[in-house]
């Protein structure tokens, strides 16, 4: 059985989780919950659980204050926020796992089946909260650790089946467990474009566009190919470059 506590200023949200919890999480029991960031801080402190729930804003201060007030995070977390768009991409930016009010329960499913994996997050927490105000780094999963990356630094990404290759400006590459799909949803807003089924490049990386190989030649002298739809999109993006 997992103990767990519930941080959340909404009494609501703190009943209707811990419902749902009951219902479709049977290895989860509530142990205890609290309403901010101070009565939060005292209660992980006092119940030592194996997981928390919490809310990102709440009238005495953020989730990320409660972190910082406890001297060890020997738990496992997930964060719960409302509805917003911008918060939800800094959390997928920052591989950290997060549930949107209100809580759907085949996501709280899928996340609790996601405990099993989930490591300790300190160097994500810090990128979470510099995403939260513009995404400037990418968390990655690879199959022995996570990297924290620069966008800036993301020269193309290559589909391989259920994985993705990145390849970085200074030669590195990456096999990351996501497909391109998902990363092309992620940085379609910061300048990358997808001109092939299994190929996503940074737009300031194109050097020319070869005509006779129909591919891209990008500034590390690599060539991309370039799917016949995509042409004309990538060659009223070069002439607007």
């Amino acid at each position: 059985m997992i103990k767990a506590v519930i941080i959340d200023d909404i009494p609501e949200a703190i009943t209707v989780l811990t419902s749902d919890l009951a219902t479709y999480c049977a290895n989860i029991e509530i142990i205890g919950s609290a309403n901010g960031v101070v009565a939060g801080a005292k209660i992980i402190q006092q119940l030592k659980p194996d997981l928390v729930f919490l809310d990102i804003q709440m009238p005495d201060g953020s989730g990320f204050d409660l972190l910082e007030i406890l001297a060890e995070r020997n738990f496992k977390l997930i964060f719960t926020t409302a509805s917003d768009e911008f918060a939800v991409k800094a959390f997928k930016f920052s591989a950290i796992d997060y549930l949107l009010k209100p809580i759907d329960p085949d996501d709280l499913i899928q996340a609790i089946e996601r405990l099993d994996n989930q490591d300790s997050p300190t160097d994500r927490l810090d990128l979470l909260k510099t995403n939260l105000e513009q995404p400037k780094k990418l968390a990655l999963n690879t199959v022995d650790k996570i990297h924290i990356v620069a966008i800036d630094d993301i020269i193309r990404l290559e589909s391989n089946i259920n994985y993705t290759k990145f390849y970085f400006e200074d030669g590195s590459k990456l096999l990351v467990t996501k497909t391109l799909k998902e990363f092309d949803k992620l940085l379609s807003e910061h300048n990358f474009i997808r001109i092939h089924q299994s190929h996503l490049i940074a737009k300031n990386q194109i050097k020319a566009f070869l005509k006779q190989s129909g591919e891209v030649l990008l500034k590390d002298e690599s060539k991309v190919p370039v799917s016949t739809r995509k042409k004309v999109q990538l060659m009223e993006m070069i002439t607007n470059l």
